[in-house]
């Protein structure tokens, strides 16, 4: 068992040293610019979901209240009769008179 536990030992510190001289190979004396990179292109990728969730809730409550045939904020759209003539629906009175 203790041989295993060796071997396992072995072959990762093998694949630790090639990471890194590889890494040392790429980007020699630029590693702390790597790494901002890498957090900044990581920020930026966020950003851009953020704003494409956004705009697909802005497309879907326009789509939704194209559908529904109902202006946004509560006040109603133009309705079409069957005779082509468009009326604008009554309005509730105001009770606070």
């Amino acid at each position: 068992m203790a041989a295993q536990d060796y071997d396992s030992q072995l072959l990762e510190s093998v694949a630790v040293r090639r990471r890194r001289l590889r890494d040392a190979v790429l980007f020699g004396a630029q590693r702390q610019r790597r790494t901002m990179d890498e957090r900044l292109g990581k920020a930026f990728a966020g950003v851009v979901i953020a704003a494409v969730v956004c705009a697909g809730c802005v497309g879907w409550s326009f789509v939704a209240h194209r559908v529904i045939g109902k202006a946004p904020y509560g006040t109603s759209a133009p309705v079409s009769t069957p005779s082509g003539q468009r009326t604008v629906p009554p309005q509730p009175a105001n009770s606070a008179r």
